[in-house]
């Protein structure tokens, strides 16, 4: 076959990644991180609710 084919060529596959012995600090650590996201979900979650921060009124070009 020649090296001018055309089309997509298929990648090449990937080895497998080996599986990692975790340490207590690796574990807390991603423990405290689902933490943290959970919190900070809720606290977008309970932002969304109230509405916008700044009453809106006519905004100031500043021109004079």
């Amino acid at each position: 076959m020649s090296g001018r084919e055309g089309g997509k060529k298929k990648p090449l596959k990937a080895a497998k990644k080996e599986a990692k012995d975790l340490d207590e600090d690796d574990v807390a650590f991603k423990l405290k991180q689902k933490q943290q996201e959970k919190a900070l979900e809720a606290a977008k979650a309970s932002a969304g609710k109230k509405g916008p921060l700044v009453g809106g009124g006519i905004k100031k070009s500043g021109k004079k």
